[in-house]
């Protein structure tokens, strides 16, 4: 799942939003000529919105913004193909796209929880609208456009459906400013409030696991965000631990065990990405966790739950006999 926030797609966000919200309405434009219904905007409550209603109410929401403020931020919704094979095979394609809608709106609400701002709980505390598209189109700046395979405009094979959302730099009231882009870490925990502190990794991977308890989709470790974004930018102990990790879910999962991959799965899609905390939260030491990789033995997988202290059970307390 692939969840990114921007000033725009098209221009920036410091004047009217009637730019990307007509970029926005393209594969309408397009849609009589290939025989296909008109796709309207929707937000939590609605979802037949005309894009002349987004287009106002988002130019009219900046009470007290200057002329250089950001009037409004794009949210950009975009599950995996294997994510959309998913959907589609489990709901069907009609159904799919509105259940897209229905993890949009939830998506929104973490959008708004992130804040932690009084008055702002979830999305229908902010003023946001959600276009559906189920296309995406090469850009001069693709490398199969640079490389002359295919012509800047061409629709892009496989499953592309993807969800743009506007959402106003102003909350529902107009009154309270709300930006994605602030993430003040200051010591001013007032100043810090006041503000409206965003954590923007935390919220990306909020949408990872709303997805999979949504609809319940079985994410790998490779398929989580904070492992591409250790991959990308941890040290080389910090990928060497998240191989290990990795290594070893393969292993139990082909072994049959069952639970630990899903811890395995809970840390990577947690806010840390710290070696320590990556063996620790499990109980395992590093070190341990090298002894199981190079064991030969398949045996001891039944034995894991002895090895790492979250899975170990609970002894009962026996009960003493009334009046000793």
């Amino acid at each position: 799942m692939y969840i990114n926030i921007t000033d725009s797609e098209t221009g920036n966000n410091k004047g009217s939003s009637g730019q990307l919200v007509n970029y926005l309405e393209k594969e309408n434009r397009a849609a009589p000529e290939e025989d296909h219904v008109k796709e309207l905007w929707f937000n939590t409550e609605n979802r037949k919105i005309m894009p002349q209603e987004a287009r106002v109410r988002i130019d009219n929401n900046i009470a007290k913004l200057g002329r250089r403020d950001a009037k409004f931020f794009l949210v950009n919704i975009s599950p995996s193909q294997k994510e959309i094979v998913f959907l589609k095979e489990r709901f069907g394609a009609q159904v799919a796209e509105e259940k897209l809608k229905q993890y949009a709106v939830l998506v929104m609400d973490a959008y708004a929880h992130n804040f932690k701002r009084p008055g702002i709980q979830d999305s229908r505390d902010l003023l946001w609208y959600g276009k559906l598209e189920r296309y995406r189109y090469y850009s001069f700046r693709d490398p199969e456009v640079e490389q002359g395979i295919v012509k800047a405009g061409e629709r892009k094979t496989g499953e592309q459906m993807h969800i743009q959302i506007i959402v106003s730099r102003k909350d529902i009231s107009n009154k309270i400013k709300l930006s994605p882009m602030n993430n003040s870490r200051g010591s001013n925990k007032k100043h810090s409030q006041r503000l409206g502190q965003f954590d923007r990794v935390s919220f990306k991977s909020s949408g990872e696991l709303i997805f999979d308890q949504m609809f319940g989709f079985d994410r790998s470790l490779k398929d989580t965000m904070n492992y591409a974004l250790t991959m990308k930018n941890g040290t080389a102990e910090q990928k060497r631990e998240i191989n290990l990790l990795d290594q070893l879910q393969s292993r139990l999962i082909n072994s049959g065990t069952q639970g630990f991959p899903d811890t395995a799965k809970d840390i990577f899609q947690s806010q840390s990405s710290e070696p320590e905390q990556l063996t620790d939260g499990i109980g395992l030491s590093k070190t341990g966790l090298l002894n199981i990789l190079s064991s030969p033995d398949p045996l001891m997988y039944e034995n894991m739950e002895d090895q790492i202290t979250g899975f170990k059970k609970k002894k009962k307390k026996k009960r003493r006999p009334p009046g000793t």
